[in-house]
């Protein structure tokens, strides 16, 4: 039997937490590009990755060792998961927002209080305007070892709730993803013509992180730049659905266009790294999720962003693309006025947006490297990281 060396320290344990478990795909984007990196610098750590639906997580991240389930799990068993943990890494994405941060936050406490190191890898926050949620996110953000946003945004908003400590800006993880073959039988299997010119769009459902969209309104206007676009460019439109709720919304605008037979919706299954894959079918992007734009930039292909919300207008601006205000029917003229400007000056355009992609992916490696450097520190610092999370205003870590 080989035994390590007491000079060795042992691979770390590594938590992941976030939105995961299948239910949007560009959270399943973050998490596979979270684990490539933490594979990539400890490639003998143990990745432990907390999910919403531990069967999905199991069958789709192959880099993930242990994949227990988080809510409605006992607090016991949580507590004992958690304090076998050298550092736990809490996103990225938009999980800091109301409703729902105090939930993830409540297991970054207990982490923090049971000696464990916390991470924050290019999360997103707001809207942020209930007391719990402000709160959780001043109190748990303020011990943390680290915290790296993706985006400016919400660099601001945690200013705002009142977060007192450095906050490093990179950008989003998915933008270090790789894409997979969406071949020619996949494109049929969905009745998607080949060799027509195609225009992808993606649309999502009103809710908490999208509060402001009339449901009725943003259908019409994108049923109307849906036509807009079959006339101008003799296009077929396909609808990419990046939750299963973006369904229902997909089908309610196609209703409303005035040529239906152009746009087709995909039903299949598919993995982020296939919905990537599929950017190089298309001619033009025109879209509200924001990993559905970052792919199509990772792609080079000419976006226009529907910004529902401020991560959105936040990667336009960086993108360089088109910066509408709001996602509203009086937007209509202004809205097509820039898809034509869009099409027509996109060959130009095109050399600047891929060098703005290389600078996001550039930022976006700084997250790894900045937690390779705490990953670097771990060995004797976890008192540190006990006093610190008891530091500050008192936070109760609740049942599950």
């Amino acid at each position: 039997m080989t035994t390590r060396s007491p000079l060795v320290p042992p691979e770390p344990r590594i938590g992941v937490l976030g939105s995961y478990g299948g239910l949007n795909t560009g959270d399943e984007a973050i998490l596979t590009c979270v684990l490539s990196c933490l594979r990539a610098l400890r490639p003998q750590a143990r990745l432990v990755v907390f999910s919403r639906d531990a069967g999905h997580t199991r069958a789709h991240q192959p880099l993930a060792d242990e994949v227990p389930a988080w809510e409605g799990v006992p607090h016991r068993t949580l507590l004992e998961t958690l304090s076998g943990l050298d550092l736990l890494v809490l996103g990225g994405g938009g999980i800091l927002y109301d409703g729902e941060a105090r939930r993830y936050l409540r297991l970054v406490r207990a982490a923090q209080l049971g000696g464990v190191r916390t991470f924050a890898f290019a999360v997103g926050a707001g809207p942020l305007r209930e007391p719990d949620d402000r709160e959780a996110v001043r109190t748990v953000l303020s011990a943390m070892d680290e915290v790296v946003v993706r985006d400016e945004e919400t660099r601001l908003v945690l200013e705002e709730v009142g977060v007192e400590r450095d906050v490093t800006v990179t950008a989003d993880p998915a933008l270090l993803l790789s894409p997979e073959p969406f071949t020619a039988q996949m494109m049929a299997q969905e009745g998607v013509p080949a060799d027509a010119r195609l225009v992808g769009m993606s649309v999502r459902e009103p809710g908490r992180a999208a509060e402001h969209l009339n449901e009725g309104d943003y259908h019409a206007l994108i049923a109307g730049v849906a036509d807009f676009l079959v006339r101008r460019l003799d296009a077929h439109v396909v609808f990419v659905p990046m939750e299963r709720q973006d369904v229902r919304h997909a089908h309610a605008v196609l209703s409303r266009m005035a040529a239906p037979d152009r746009g087709r919706i995909l039903n299949g299954s598919y993995s982020p790294g296939q919905v990537l894959g599929l950017m190089r079918h298309l001619d033009l992007v025109v879209g509200m999720r924001l990993h559905f734009l970052i792919f199509a930039a990772l792609s080079g292909l000419p976006v226009l962003p529907l910004p529902y919300a401020g991560k959105v207008f936040d990667f336009a601006r960086r993108l360089g693309a088109p910066t509408l205000v709001g996602v509203a029917r009086e937007q209509s003229g202004l809205l097509l006025a820039e898809l034509d400007r869009l099409w027509d000056e996109f060959p130009q355009r095109r050399p600047e947006l891929l060098a703005r992609v290389r600078d996001l992916r550039d930022l976006a490696r700084e997250t790894g490297v900045r937690c390779g450097a705490l990953l670097d520190g771990l060995p004797g610092t976890a008192g540190e990281a006990v006093e610190r999370g008891r530091a500050g205003s008192p936070w109760v870590v609740e049942e599950a």
